[in-house]
């Protein structure tokens, strides 16, 4: 039977490999991690450790794969450095040329952590300025900037939101979002409106799915058993990935923070899910 003639055929999309969800693994058989990422099917990661991804940079051609994007170091962005004393500081510039150098195409802001949020409404203005700063270096280097949700920026009075806050100010012609839909979820907030208000703006979309009978919460210390395989929780994917080209994503970024077993098998459940919608 023809696609026409019964049900239409899955939409052709790119999905990408968070390597955060084999980080264990990928620390002691990087090699064994990344070769059934690829035999899983992934032609492409999302890596979120921008040292560690320079440094495997060849092996990812090794086993045909491409780092789309890199969550990088975030006081690179917000330059509250003493917050982070685990990390090695490197410029703004550094940091965008050594991803620029082994072909990544966007440069991600990621978490920052509650005792990194400075003075309140008046650090995320200055986050937002600084992004938008990070974003034009990164245009000029040939790199796009994206920040990526948690659940924290949903909390607060309405219109002094960190998300209130950033969709005021950020040049949204220069700073993408990567859409964190199990943060969206676990935020009380919908997924498809989100996507639906930053339309155009969302190249990055982060496909976790959330666990059944989680309360919500704006606090980042969700219980393992939050996280499901995609298709396995309360997320409707279906929708979400056909409202996703009118928000502009190029990239569909598949995994989870924690897994109940193995990671790389939790990798495949979801993306033969998330593959055939």
């Amino acid at each position: 039977m023809t696609a026409a003639a019964g049900h239409a055929a899955p939409v052709e999309r790119t999905f990408a490999a968070q390597l955060y969800t084999v980080r264990s693994l990928l620390r002691k058989e990087p090699d064994r991690a990344l070769k059934t990422i690829a035999g899983i099917g992934f032609k492409e990661v999302e890596a979120y450790n921008r040292p560690q991804l320079v440094n495997l940079a060849p092996r990812l051609k090794q086993f045909g794969l491409t780092a789309r994007a890199c969550t990088v170091e975030t006081p690179l962005i917000t330059a509250n450095w003493d917050q982070f004393p685990e990390l090695k500081q490197i410029s703004l510039k550094e940091a965008i040329d050594s991803l620029a150098t082994i072909g990544v195409e966007f440069f991600v802001m990621g978490y920052i952590p509650p005792g990194a949020r400075g003075d309140g409404e008046d650090f995320f203005r200055r986050t937002a300025d600084r992004m938008n700063a990070g974003a034009e270096l990164c245009r000029k280097s040939g790199l796009k900037f994206a920040w990526q949700n948690h659940a924290f920026e949903f909390a607060g009075r309405p219109g002094f939101r960190p998300i209130d806050l950033y969709k005021e100010r950020l040049d949204q012609k220069l700073v993408g979002l990567e859409l964190n839909i199990f943060w969206l979820s676990m935020a009380g907030l919908d997924p498809l409106k989100m996507i639906k208000e930053w339309k155009g703006h969302v190249p990055l979309l982060r496909l976790n799915d959330r666990a059944k009978g989680n309360p919500t919460e704006f606090a980042e210390d969700a219980p393992r058993g939050a996280y499901a395989e995609a298709g396995t929780g309360v997320i409707d994917f279906a929708s979400i990935l056909k409202a996703a080209p009118a928000a502009g994503v190029k990239v569909y970024t598949v995994g989870q923070d924690e897994t109940e077993g193995d990671p790389l098998e939790s990798l495949r459940r979801s993306y033969n899910y998330l593959k055939n919608l």
